[in-house]
């Protein structure tokens, strides 16, 4: 495979979230909104986003960028986790320590492009480990993750991998693996007509 670097086709896209028919994490925001007993206006001034676009996002009609969805989700006193979809329930004995294949929670990026599953539960704040899936023209928004400090490391499972960070970029294949403070601002994408995989973790816990 040829190393020179391919721009991805998503270049100044942010990254966002697809919300599913039949209900997903719009109707987790309202829902969590009315428990809080926030008004639209209340949460659209804690966050800088229009009343219009939160009342979009909340229906499932416009997907936000992940900065959008941190802010809202903070605003809402809520952990961003709460928006991944679950397959099963974890064995009581298990919670909190082991997360089966089967129990895995994920979420749709960029209009299905990018899908990430939690692999360490939800108890383990201290770092996160997820596996992510690229499909081909599928990117990440360009902004950094945290200005609190922690790190990001991932290894490249199959495919290749466009990576940014900081304005530098490089191209990653199978087998490679990267590491680097967390408040680097950082963009990455799939390369080539094949999906890409990876196991990403931060620290701490971003979801």
């Amino acid at each position: 495979m040829s190393t020179a670097l391919q721009k991805s086709p998503l270049r100044t896209a942010p990254e966002t979230f697809e919300d599913g028919p039949g209900g997903g994490y719009g109707e987790k925001l309202r829902l969590r909104r009315k428990v809080k007993g926030l008004s639209l206006q209340q949460v659209a001034s804690a966050t800088s986003i229009s009343i219009g676009q939160l009342s979009q996002i909340e229906r499932g009609i416009s997907a936000p960028s992940l900065r959008s969805l941190r802010n809202i989700c903070q605003a809402l006193d809520m952990p961003m986790g709460w928006l991944f979809d679950g397959h099963a329930e974890a064995d009581p004995e298990e919670s909190g320590m082991v997360v089966r294949a089967k129990a895995r929670r994920a979420i749709a990026l960029s209009a299905g492009a990018m899908t990430k599953e939690l692999l360490t539960p939800d108890a383990c704040t201290g770092i996160q480990m997820m596996r992510i899936v690229i499909q081909p023209g599928g990117a990440s928004g360009e902004e950094p993750y945290t200005t609190k400090g922690g790190a990001r490391c991932a290894t490249v499972l199959q495919g290749a991998l466009g990576l940014e960070v900081d304005g530098r970029s490089l191209v990653l294949e199978r087998g490679d693996s990267f590491a680097f403070v967390a408040t680097h601002r950082l963009r990455f994408w799939c390369i080539g007509a094949g999906p890409c995989e990876l196991i990403w973790a931060v620290t701490p816990a971003i979801y």
